[in-house]
């Protein structure tokens, strides 16, 4: 039996690179090997590692046999599909991607990707702000600033005018690192400086399948010098799945010691009495827009289980 990393996936197609040779296999899932991902969007992800058999007849072509098991997973509730969506497996590091401007900072996008992480065992978190050279509203810095507070890594880079790239690349170092952003941070940009020529694999992959410009759809890891880089779909919205509205207070990391002294150990922080989550928020120890994003997510997560449990 084969072992083998998967790279990307695409209609059920999986590419599978050999351990110890580096070859390339087109690979289907056999029958149903992988019984715990039913009712997942896709039941591979890049960062997988996979037992497969080559195929007897066609060269570089093999069945997926077994899933070999995940140390974690990163991912998102796809609210088209209406199911849960593997971006990436075995990751160390969760990158969400920003910038000031063009488009316009969005923490809330970043609270949500960083509940994501929080559910990412063994994994951290990184803030990057790309576009540096396009100046940093003393807002964005204040955000940034927070982030860093409440134990998150924070960088700032220009892709453009190289600032901060170098450092950056030293800190990936001996990581499988995942990249995350809404479209149009400069995703691309800097996994091309990463990675260079990634930009003309995505394309030979978009004319081999004949997807066009939504090969973005999916998630792909790249080889770097010294270190992996997953890059996952930009996408405008973003709802993490593995909490539930109940529990993702808990992955809003600065209310954990506050939320352990609340009068109520299931306390939602909204209305209860001898609240000290919200007695924090009051008193300016917890971020009011970081309250605020909570309040919002736990909101988007409990009309998702309605519509799921009615």
């Amino acid at each position: 039996m084969r072992r083998g990393l998967v790279l990307m996936g695409i209609n059920n197609i999986f590419t599978v690179e050999e351990e110890g040779t580096g070859a390339l296999y087109e690979c289907r899932i056999k029958g149903k090997v992988l019984e715990d991902a039913v009712g997942d969007y896709n039941p591979l992800a890049p960062g997988d590692r996979v037992e497969f058999e080559e195929d007897p007849i066609e060269e570089h072509k093999g069945s997926i046999e077994r899933r070999l098991e995940r140390k974690n997973a990163f991912v998102r509730y796809n609210l088209k599909r209406k199911a849960p969506q593997t971006l990436a497996a075995n990751v160390d590091l969760l990158v969400c991607l920003t910038s000031p401007d063009q488009p316009p900072f969005r923490p809330r996008f970043i609270d949500r990707v960083l509940v994501a992480a929080e559910l990412v065992e063994g994994a951290e978190a990184l803030v990057l702000l790309n576009k540096k050279d396009l100046g940093v509203p003393p807002e964005v810095a204040r955000r940034l600033s927070l982030y860093a507070d409440i134990g998150y890594h924070v960088r700032m880079i220009s892709v453009k005018t190289g600032e901060g790239i170098a450092d950056l690349v030293a800190f990936f170092q001996g990581k499988t690192v995942v990249l995350v952003g809404q479209s149009g941070v400069g995703k691309s940009s800097l996994l091309n400086t990463l990675v260079p020529g990634a930009g003309q694999r995505v394309g030979e992959i978009s004319r081999k399948y004949n997807r066009g410009s939504h090969v973005t759809n999916y998630s792909r890891l790249f080889h770097a010098r010294g270190f992996e880089v997953i890059d996952t779909p930009g996408v405008r919205e973003f709802v993490p799945y593995g909490t539930s509205s109940r529990d993702v207070g808990w992955c809003f990391r600065e209310f954990e010691p506050y939320a352990k002294e609340c009068a109520y150990p299931s306390c939602q922080h909204m209305d209860e009495p001898d609240c000290a989550v919200k007695e924090a928020v009051m008193k300016g120890r917890i971020d009011p827009e970081r309250y605020e994003s909570y309040l919002r997510l736990r909101e988007e997560l409990e009309l998702l289980e309605q519509e799921e449990y009615g």
